[in-house]
């Protein structure tokens, strides 16, 4: 994954940056064609949403920022015969500070909430099939939540499988 500190140009307006260039984009290795873009908002403080991921075929790239309020945003190697297989990363986005973070094919990614009204605007390298849709269970691979609460889930996260009951579909070199 690669986290990236974009830089904003700020005066008595307000601000202006650059959330995507192409070019400067792969100059970072970040290669892509990117297919789709989505929004999500969650309104109340310590909703998680992920693990998340779509497997081959469809297995998706992401480039996320938060467009309001903030977010810890986390990614997890999850590609067979990794180095790092099954370690995390985790980075906070705000609408102030304009960082995003790309997570590659092969890691599953998810986010909690760390103010009221968060919105999440990402673009993605394939588009959304639903027969390719995974999930791994929040609490299964070690990371440090900054949680104060069980956090808010949907039903289908609250069953995802634990890290280690999982079979991944990437291996890694492979289609990651």
């Amino acid at each position: 994954m690669i986290f990236i500190s974009k830089k904003r140009f700020c005066d008595h307006r307000g601000f202006f940056g650059e959330n995507y260039s192409r070019r400067a984009y792969v100059e970072m290795g970040i290669d892509v064609d990117f297919v789709q873009d989505n929004h999500s908002l969650s309104h109340t403080v310590e909703t998680l949403r992920g693990l998340h991921f779509q497997a081959p075929p469809h297995a998706q790239g992401k480039l996320v920022r938060c467009g309001r309020g903030a977010i810890f945003d986390v990614a997890v190697d999850i590609r067979r015969g990794s180095p790092s297989y099954g370690q995390w990363e985790g980075y906070e986005l705000t609408a102030e500070n304009g960082h995003q973070l790309y997570v590659p094919i092969g890691f599953a990614h998810g986010f909690v909430t760390l103010k009221p009204d968060s919105e999440i605007v990402y673009k993605c390298t394939d588009y959304y099939a639903p027969e390719t849709e995974g999930a791994l269970r929040w609490d299964s691979c070690g990371i440090d939540w900054p949680l104060s609460v069980d956090p808010i889930l949907s039903d289908k996260d609250a069953i995802a499988p634990a890290l280690a009951d999982f079979d991944s579909p990437f291996i890694y070199g492979e289609n990651s």
